[in-house]
């Protein structure tokens, strides 16, 4: 053979070997987008989407439909609908069951004590002399999308969660965020804890100089449009809403600057709490580069004031329809800063929401739709005489927080009672009630005679050592609450029937009304992100809603 074709091979062979290596050694970036923005919008229901939508610009809400997917027909996949819970879900893919965050506050069964969802004594505030900073995300007992995100990228990627709800900014933002930031009412500045820093960083400290709760204050709380124009809310002065402190009736002009002598909490119930909210996400990726560096970054906003303001003059009231018309607005101008900070197309967003809320019920009463007020402390005292003559024994439920009874267990425990004959008492009495349509053993609820879905949603959301041994499930049109606002907490579609909307990088433009869960969500948005999903997760991706080149 000729050794010149010998030694031409052997080079061709060394110069493809030395290629492979260099590919192999290279940096292939995966497809990502740059960042992603995850807006839960407290107590939103799904048909806030349409309702207002008459007067929603093209930048807002109708620009996430028109350029986004939307998953028409989500629901919360557990009972009971609070925020804690949903914020914990839809970041975990999770429930209560697994995820242990089983309300916003729930009761150690085996010891009898109350604990707040983002309790912690153990972290300190920053930022203020207050205690509102004594909070983490250790009582959430799984991870999250945002923890995967870290895991996924050798924790380069930045994770950063905002609400005025301290556990709206906290449990998304999952165990190994960079960081979460809440409000502090005492004076008015953006708050964090030594979970996740021991001195807020410079740009915090600068956003809260602005001093913006008292310039948005000062301006007082003005309808956009004339009162007669919104002809999707009761009149102003309604009896089925609650007035501010110190005001005659819940009418408009709201004189906000007026009501934070003593502190900033009016903030809150005002359509300004959400702005600021959202100034201060756009701070954030300002100040931490979010989106603008060579690797995934998440930021994970909750939008607080829609429950506020939702609980004081309900989903009827022109102070609901002004708040979305306004938020709306907001939302357009934070898409569009998006746009121009991060780049179209290169972020992805979603909007959910951790619960809905119910119609007031003295408003359907009115319009005669069966509803009524669930009198939690009176029947609580009730049960409590009744299981006295039964048992020998006081205060033998401790509480009926979160439509769940509660036991005394360290006293059933301390006289040797039989729990199984206290449940089995607890619900033999409650079922002879007219607003109550089914108590169930929580250990039982699979043998239940009742709905198979009401069942699933009583096992998804009973955690053994964090609810209670009862489940009380309301007939449609009843809550537990104050008899003006409204409430939220039942398993009813209008407490449970919530958006999902995404738009933007890997998003299709499209829709689906096939059943898909709040536990959908984190599976989706790991899928567009190529991640795993949360260790606790149980529910499945949305996969319509992604390019073919993303699933």
């Amino acid at each position: 053979m000729n050794l010149r074709y010998v030694f031409q091979a052997a080079f061709l062979l060394l110069a493809l070997d030395a290629s492979a290596q260099k590919k192999s050694t290279s940096s292939q970036p995966i497809p990502r987008p740059k960042l992603v923005v995850g807006i839960v919008i407290d107590q939103m229901r799904w048909d806030y989407l349409y309702r207002y939508q008459d007067r929603y610009t093209d930048g807002g809400f109708k620009r996430l439909l028109n350029e986004g997917f939307t998953a028409e027909n989500t629901n919360i996949d557990y009972v009971p609908t609070v925020t804690a819970i949903g914020h914990s879900t839809i970041y975990t893919g999770s429930v209560p069951s697994i995820h242990g965050i089983a309300g916003n506050d729930f009761i150690i069964q085996s010891t009898g004590k109350s604990m707040y969802c983002t309790e912690d004594t153990a972290s300190k505030t920053v930022g203020s002399p207050s205690k509102a900073g004594e909070m983490s995300p250790r009582n959430l007992l799984s991870n999250t999308m945002t923890d995967e995100l870290k895991l996924a990228t050798n924790f380069r990627s930045k994770v950063i969660g905002i609400a005025i709800k301290d556990r709206g900014g906290i449990l998304p933002a999952g165990h190994s965020a960079d960081a979460a930031y809440w409000f502090d009412d005492q004076t008015g500045n953006w708050i964090t804890s030594t979970y996740y820093m021991n001195e807020l960083p410079q740009w915090v400290q600068n956003f809260n100089n602005q001093k913006l709760p008292k310039k948005y204050l000062d301006q007082n709380w003005k309808t956009l449009f004339p009162l007669d124009t919104y002809l999707q809310s009761e009149k102003d002065d309604s009896r089925f809403e609650a007035k501010f402190s110190g005001t005659t009736a819940p009418v408009f002009p709201h004189e906000t600057s007026s009501m934070y002598d003593r502190d900033f909490s009016i903030l809150r119930t005002t359509p300004q709490g959400n702005t600021i909210t959202l100034d201060m996400a756009r701070a954030a990726i300002e100040n931490e580069k979010m989106g603008q560096r060579d690797i995934t970054d998440f930021l994970a906003v909750s939008l607080s004031s829609t429950d506020y303001i939702g609980h004081r003059f309900g989903p009827n009231s022109i102070e609901a329809e002004d708040t979305y018309l306004r938020l709306d607005r907001d939302l357009s101008a934070f898409l569009s800063y998006l746009d121009s900070k991060v780049g179209k197309g290169a972020y992805t967003v979603f909007i959910s929401a951790d619960h809905g809320a119910a119609h007031n019920p003295n408003f359907l009463t009115s319009h005669n739709i069966p509803s009524g007020i669930f009198p939690t402390s009176a029947v609580t005292k009730e049960l409590n005489a009744y299981l006295a003559q039964e048992f020998k024994q006081e205060r033998l439920v401790l509480s009926l927080m979160n439509y769940q009874i509660s036991l005394n267990n360290s006293l059933i425990e301390k006289n040797r009672l039989d729990e199984d004959a206290i449940k089995k008492a607890c619900i033999k009495h409650l079922q002879k009630r007219a607003d109550i349509a089914y108590v169930v053993d929580m250990e039982a609820a699979s043998q239940a005679s009742i709905p198979q879905g009401l069942k699933e949603k009583i096992i998804n959301g009973y955690n053994r050592e964090r609810s209670g041994a009862v489940q009380i499930i309301l007939k449609p049109g009843y809550y537990s609450g104050s008899s003006t606002g409204t409430t939220h907490g039942t398993w009813n579609p209008y407490d449970t029937h919530i958006p999902f909307v995404l738009m933007g990088w890997g998003v299709k433009h499209g829709s689906t009304n096939r059943p898909t869960g709040m536990t959908d969500i984190a599976p989706t948005i790991s899928a567009l992100l190529r991640i795993q999903a949360p260790n606790g997760n149980v529910g499945k991706p949305v996969t319509e809603a992604l390019l073919n080149e993303v699933r």
